[in-house]
């Protein structure tokens, strides 16, 4: 049996930016906010961190602080995957270096690979670290999807820890554990399928929503954590409203927008991502307000 990196829930953190790169005072902010919230682990430079925007050096910074504002109060995970599978082991044992609790590799995209590309890819990372690995399963970005049988293989190896499967493929989910067993941890990286995907047996989720309502993603996988499904569920379905609009637009526009609206001054996004229409404020601002956080400003943008 593996055990799981962090169980229950994992804030994917914004990256937050000012006229001189990453707002590291504000990040610090956002951090304290998350683990009051009681977020139980956090994931530093993912895709809600726009790391595909940030420099190596931005990066490994963002990495190396996030490590030391957390001072092993709660689990830090880092974003290290790349196309490139020598900049992700850079990165990785940069990361691993500083001292994180675990490493989010995504598959490699536009290059893409096969499904033994796939296993070359992660054991070679695999062979050289000594922490351990989630791997990032998420098609619709990186054109690549797993199959379970290379799940299987990849799960032999003791330095991969589990998935963050946001493919959304429910019956490669089943497939896989039915192969793998508790050889491997699954994660939900879809806020919208956290119960239904706990209820298979994950472990928690990687989450985008909890950057705005950490207390909401804590108490859900909570609830299932302990057994508590039915009241898990209504947390999901009452909530469905503020997830669907916190994806209205490609992620994290909406959520980096959602926190400049509560007056949490995370700064603008990194082109190519731009500020959100206008209409679709309108929908987000609601959605803020219907789930009772506060709205300082429903017209800031990002």
């Amino acid at each position: 049996m593996k055990t799981p990196i962090f169980t229950g829930a994992c804030v994917a953190i914004v990256t937050p930016y000012n006229e001189n790169g990453i707002d590291f005072d504000k990040l610090g902010e956002l951090i304290e906010l998350q683990i009051a919230g009681g977020t139980n682990a956090i994931t530093i430079c993912g895709t809600t961190g726009e790391a595909s925007t940030q420099t190596i050096e931005e990066h490994k910074a963002a990495i190396e602080y996030c490590v030391k504002k957390v001072d092993h109060r709660v689990k830090v995970i880092a974003g290290t995957g790349s196309n490139c599978t020598m900049t992700a082991l850079d990165l990785s044992l940069y990361a691993e270096s500083c001292g994180v609790d675990g490493l989010l590799i995504v598959t490699p995209y536009y290059n893409k690979a096969t499904q033994t590309g796939l296993i070359k890819h992660y054991t070679y990372i695999a062979d050289r670290v000594h922490t351990p690995i989630i791997m990032y399963n998420v098609p619709s970005r990186t054109g690549t999807a797993f199959t379970a049988e290379t799940y299987y293989e990849l799960s032999k190896h003791p330095m991969i820890n589990g998935i963050k499967e946001a493919s959304g493929n429910f019956g490669l989910v089943t497939h896989t554990l039915a192969l793998c067993g508790d050889n491997i941890n699954i994660w939900s990286g879809n806020d919208d399928q956290v119960v239904p995907l706990m209820a298979l047996g994950a472990k928690g989720v990687i989450s985008v929503v909890s950057n705005v309502y950490p207390q909401l993603m804590a108490e859900m996988t909570q609830l299932c954590l302990d057994g508590k499904f039915d009241e898990a569920a209504k947390l999901q379905v009452s909530s469905i409203g503020l997830m669907d609009a916190l994806f209205i637009e490609v992620n994290p526009i909406p959520v980096k927008v959602a926190m400049n609206m509560m007056g949490l001054d995370v700064g603008k996004l990194r082109m190519p991502l731009c500020d959100m229409s206008a209409a679709h404020k309108e929908v987000l601002a609601k959605a803020l307000m219907n789930a009772g956080l506060e709205v300082k400003n429903p017209t800031a943008g990002a």
